[in-house]
């Protein structure tokens, strides 16, 4: 495993992490504290350090998996999280990012997660009226005053091309940015990662792998379960981009290659990413993960 420093925070992460909003339900199946501890196990042996995860994958539940299950010493590990939805059920939730709601989100994290801190506590996915709510990066800067939250992130929406709330990092003491980045959806380069670069933020890439369509698995007419989130909020440009993942494969990944692999190393390669943090299903996919920086 390799690792970089995450921007101006100083801390070394490894370039590939564990993502987690597949505990939370919303990906075709139920996960175990069994499901977890193999995984992130697994991610232990690889050298993996970084976990992300979220209050709203299950209502914490994804934070408690991790809590529960944690291999090693807290210390060996960068945990970090987000503030700003309340999750109902699956699919359905609401954006609650005021100042309080931050607060009781983080302390609910933390029970969750079994831990008194967490190392990036990231704004999730909010409007740019959102990401001015009176009193929010206040209280999120008193979590840190307290000793619950090492450094501030934003993970911003899908529309990765605006810079707005990337421009304002240094403002509100932003020191990290989450975006979509991957072959199939490259915005970010314009506008967003020459900012980032100004600011010496941090980059971390969620949906590497395309929500797994750049995994090289799916072909034309593939269906997921109804209860995957593919099915349900991405059915409409499915057939899309699946099409232009035949493409690639037979334009750009070299012969004998894992597409994955290929596809993880492709966003670690711009520099202007630190790290990337796929999904996975199971202890195999963590290690598959881990060997693509084989090809960096």
């Amino acid at each position: 495993m390799q690792t970089r420093t995450l921007g101006r925070t100083g801390i070394n992460v490894s370039v590939v992490g564990v993502g987690t909003w597949q505990f939370g339900g919303e990906w075709g199946r139920a996960y175990t504290a069994a499901d977890a501890r193999e995984i992130l196990a697994a991610a232990q042996d690889c050298g993996i350090n970084l976990i992300d995860t979220a209050e709203c994958y299950g209502d914490h539940l994804s934070e408690r998996l991790i809590g529960e299950t944690l291999p090693g010493k807290r210390a060996d590990w960068i945990i970090a999280t987000k503030w700003g939805h309340k999750f109902h059920e699956c699919f359905k939730r609401e954006q609650c990012v005021g100042p309080a709601d931050l607060l009781g989100q983080l302390d609910a994290s933390l029970k969750a997660l079994r831990t008194d801190y967490v190392d990036l506590l990231q704004f999730h996915s909010g409007s740019d009226a959102q990401f001015a709510t009176p009193g929010m990066w206040e209280a999120a800067h008193e979590a840190k005053r307290q000793g619950k939250v090492r450094f501030l992130g934003n993970s911003i929406s899908s529309n990765t091309a605006d810079p707005h709330q990337v421009d304002r990092s240094t403002d509100v003491g932003v020191d990290v940015i989450q975006l979509i980045y991957n072959r199939l959806e490259r915005e970010p380069e314009t506008a967003v990662f020459p900012s980032c670069a100004r600011q010496n933020l941090g980059v971390l890439a969620r949906e590497p792998l395309a929500s797994g369509f750049l995994s090289g698995k799916y072909k034309p007419g593939h269906k997921f379960p109804a209860n995957d989130v593919r099915e349900v909020l991405m059915q409409a440009r499915q057939e899309r981009l699946l099409g232009q993942v035949a493409q690639i494969a037979a334009t750009e990944v070299p012969a004998g290659v894992p597409m994955a692999q290929w596809a993880l190393a492709w966003v670690l390669k711009n520099p202007a990413v630190t790290a990337v943090i796929p999904g996975c299903k199971d202890a195999a996919q963590v290690r598959a993960n881990a060997a693509a920086v084989a090809l960096l």
